[in-house]
This record gives structure tokens, sequence and C-alpha cells, in this order.
């Protein structure tokens, strides 16, 4: 644990640094991200975030590939190198797009440029978790297009979330947490000699390198991650559940409690609900008009909550909440009975609904009170 958490604090103080930097290129060059009517922002920001980010995330795993322990996750081991050659080309792709604006297919095919990088020399899905028995798959164009899917799908999950101070960076640490948690208690307490692990160490990375960078982001925020910042979380993000997935099989899920076949992909989902929900929501909510998927628009979950009357900070933190509350939900299936933990995850839900809610049934209550006594 001592040399995840190291790295972790590596990774946040070199992210805190290279973001103020980065900030003062961004200001300096006057690289203002525009100010349009769906943005929450009236004052010119740049969005260079995702270089300070980046440069923690290269930094830590530069350490970490030499210190104790950790070194030995990258012992006979591409897959490590592999992740964060498409984190630099996704990083290029998302800063080519904050600076040009570049059309949405040119960015897809840099985002699929940059999960087949990941895919080909990193990690690959070889399993889909299933139940009663996990689905293999055997070959390897098979592995690298299921692999480059989901690495797309994810970053542009991130992406669509990105639209308010501290939102995505904070949904960031809050998940990749519990996913790191996961992972490093899975591996402490399996029955292996070398319990290293490219997941937990992609986590804590992850974690410490969205810390460092969150105080220059939260509201009012200086500077933004950008669509380099968004895409990089989506990418590590996907490369640890990869990881995860093709665990199922080596018997260290067997020792944990709840659900063991599912747990492996069930937290990365529980991680990424939000950011896919909003996808999801944002295609369906496009294409029925007939409108791009990847076409902009001001109907995220972030707006609705502020067009319901939530502050920006406020809208923040009840996300924080929800994302809170599914990510360490999942966690709690790898620790306790899943009977006890679906119970709670029901109420906990059934109250975190009610709350997010309640200032429009307030409202709704207002205005029909009105309407009776004006009759």
């Amino acid at each position: 644990m001592i040399m995840y958490l190291s790295m972790m604090l590596t990774a946040a103080i070199v992210s805190y640094g290279a973001t103020w930097g980065a900030r003062l290129i961004g200001d300096r060059l006057e690289l203002f991200a525009p100010i349009r009517s769906r943005d929450m922002h009236s004052s010119p920001v740049s969005r260079l975030g995702g270089l300070g980010i980046f440069a923690g995330v290269l930094v830590a795993l530069a350490v970490a590939s030499q210190s104790f322990f950790v070194k030995d996750i990258f012992r006979n081991n591409g897959a490590p190198w592999g992740v964060l050659a498409g984190a630099a080309v996704i990083v290029l792709v998302g800063v080519a797009d904050d600076l040009l604006d570049l059309r949405w297919w040119v960015k897809l095919i840099g985002q699929a440029f940059a999960a087949l990088v990941v895919a080909v020399w990193g990690v690959r899905m070889t399993i889909i978790p299933f139940i009663p028995e996990p689905i293999r798959f055997d070959s390897d164009p098979v592995n690298i297009v299921l692999t480059t899917g989901l690495i797309v799908v994810t970053m542009n999950a991130f992406n669509f979330i990105d639209g308010l101070d501290g939102l995505a960076a904070g949904v960031a640490v809050i998940g990749g947490s519990a996913f790191f948690l996961t992972a490093y208690w899975v591996h402490r307490n399996a029955p292996i000699l070398d319990r290293s692990d490219l997941a937990t160490l992609l986590t804590a990375v992850l974690v410490g390198s969205c810390l460092g960078f969150l105080p220059h982001n939260w509201f009012p925020s200086k500077i933004f991650m950008g669509d380099s910042g968004a895409m990089l979380i989506g990418l590590l993000m996907a490369s640890a559940g990869v990881v995860s997935t093709g665990q199922i099989t080596s018997g260290l899920y067997d020792r944990v409690n709840g659900i063991p076949t599912i747990i492996p992909i069930l937290l990365p989902f529980a991680v990424l609900f939000l950011p896919l929900l909003d996808l999801c929501l944002a295609v369906v909510r496009r294409t029925a008009v007939g409108r791009s998927p990847w076409s902009a628009d001001r109907g995220h979950l972030h707006h609705k909550l502020m067009d319901i009357g939530y502050s920006h900070r406020t809208a923040v933190m009840l996300l924080y909440l929800w994302a809170a509350v599914l990510s360490f939900g999942g966690l709690a299936f790898a620790v306790y009975p899943w009977q006890v933990v679906l119970a709670i995850m029901v109420a906990a839900t059934l109250v975190m609904g009610l709350v997010t809610a309640w200032p429009y049934l307030s409202r709704r209550g207002e205005n029909t009170g009105v309407g009776q006594a004006s009759e």
C-alpha cells in the first residue's frame, strides 16, 4: 500500500506543479476556451489542464518502473508502456481539438488510434464476464476490436461530463479511489507471491494526478482539463478495467465475498455509471432530432441539475455523492454479502433520487398550491 500511495503522491505533486505551468502558458498565449451559449463560464479560461494531468501520470509511471515492489509490474511486461503510449497519443489529439476545434470525425479517428495503441501494445480484453461462465475470446483481432471500442466509449463518456468546474476530475478521484481499493484488497488477500498489480497502479496514478489538478479546476476554475484531460482519464480508467476483467479466471476473485464472478466488470461500470448514462442520454437525445451524436448541446445531466435550481457548486457536490454511492457500492460487493449490499444500495439510491429531484418537486408543489389558491 505504501508504494502505491507514494506513486499517488508523486503524481499529485507533479500534476499540481505542471498544471500551474500550463496555466501560465495558456494565459500568456491566450489559449482560452471559447465562451458559448451552452458553457457555464463567462470569462476566458485556458484549457491546457490535460497536460498537467498527463505530466503527473508520466512521471509517476516512470518513477514506479524503478521503485521497489511496483517495478515488478514492468518486468517483462510492455503493457504499462503501451498504456502510456496510448495516453500520449490521446493527449496530443485532445490538445489539437482544444486549440483547433477538430471536426468530430477527425477526433474520433484520433481516439480510435490511441485506443488501438493500447490494445496492440498495452492491454487487451480477452474475457467478457458472464454468469454462470465468462465468455473467452481467443482471437487477437476480436480482442483488439473489443478493447478499442471499450476505450473509445469510456473516453467519450468522461468527455461528456466535463461541463462543470471540478466535475470530471472529482468523479475520477472518487471512482478511481474505489477502484484502487478494490484491486488492492483483492490482491492483498490472494494466495500469490507477486501481489503487484497494473490496475492498482494505474488507478493510484490517475487519482493522484486528478487530485493535483483539482485545486486549479475548483469553482471558479482557473484552468480547464479540456478534451485532452477528459479523454486521458477515460483511457486510463478503461485500461484499468480491462486489466481487472482479464483476471477473472486467475482465481483472485474466488476468494472475495458476494458475487465474485462479475466483480471485475461490476466495479468499472459502477464507477463509470454517471458518465456512461450521460453519454447514452446524449446520443438518444441528439439522434432523436436528427442531429449527430457528437454535436454539442446543453442537455447534459449537470445542465439539467442547474436548470432545476441547483447552484454550480451544489450540482457538482450532488454528482460527487452519486459517484460515491455507486462506486463504493460496487466496492462493497467485493467485501460484504451481496444481499446486504444490494438492500443498502437500493435504499441509498431512493434517498439520492429524492434529494436530486427535491428542487423540482418543491417548486411543482408551490405552483400547484398557487394554482389552487387562485381558483
